[in-house]
């Protein structure tokens, strides 16, 4: 039995429907400008370049019903709904034509991002890390089976803020599809089970302030919904 100098950290894990079991989580990947119109209202041309990714440590992890407290550091809190994957499986420089069989199941997720610190990262040509990287900044719904939902590569994301529709898109829409992204990541890193894949968001980000609701809901999947504290 290994001996620590202090007792370690609880795994984090996500909830799994229909189940008392959870799953366990590795790293948290996260696609950039995966959706054309949403990497025009950025200021990017949405040309099929390849894509690109950034990481979110995975004790930032927060679920379906929390209340995420407004992060210090920033007066422009940024929502992104997404669609999120589960590896069951991994692997280097997996086929595409191989890829969904690593995929455990999906869930209904929210990019947290603080936006002005983002901006100012880019004008100065700095990692991205304290924009994206911040506590509570993965939100992550339920995770549905495959065998549940089968594979999602069509369906309507919705975002709403208070009741009010804020992005509305479709999975369909995405430049680069799931297995194109699983196939392409792992050819950068060893993929293995316990990864989450956020794979980017429509048009229509805007700012949360605090004692606002946000919901997501993708086609097939349980909504996900936090208040912002």
């Amino acid at each position: 039995m290994t001996d620590f100098v202090f007792a370690p950290q609880r795994q984090p894990s996500v909830a799994v429907t229909g189940s008392e079991a959870r799953f366990p989580l590795r790293r948290i990947f996260c696609v950039g400008r995966n959706y054309a119109e949403h990497a025009r209202e950025m200021g990017h041309d949405p040309d099929r370049e390849p894509p690109f990714f950034f990481d979110k440590p995975i004790d930032t992890i927060a679920e379906e019903g929390d209340a995420i407290p407004y992060p210090p550091a920033t007066a422009d809190l940024h929502h992104e709904g997404e669609l999120v994957v589960a590896l069951g499986k991994g692997g280097v420089d997996i086929p595409e034509s191989e890829a969904l069989d690593c995929v455990w199941g999906y869930a209904a997720g929210i990019d947290l991002t603080r936006r002005d610190v983002q901006a100012e990262a880019k004008k100065k040509g700095r990692p991205w890390t304290m924009a994206k990287g911040f506590d509570f900044s993965a939100v992550c719904g339920p995770v549905h089976p495959v065998a549940e939902v089968g594979h999602l590569d069509k369906g309507t994301l919705r975002l709403a803020v208070n009741g009010e529709e804020r992005q509305n898109g479709d999975l369909a829409q995405m430049i680069w599809s799931v297995p194109e992204v699983i196939s392409y990541l792992s050819g950068l890193v060893e993929l293995k089970p316990g990864d989450l894949i956020y794979t980017g968001t429509p048009a229509g980000v805007s700012a949360l302030e605090r004692g606002d609701t946000c919901v997501v809901e993708i086609d097939g999947l349980a909504p996900l919904s936090i208040s912002i504290g």
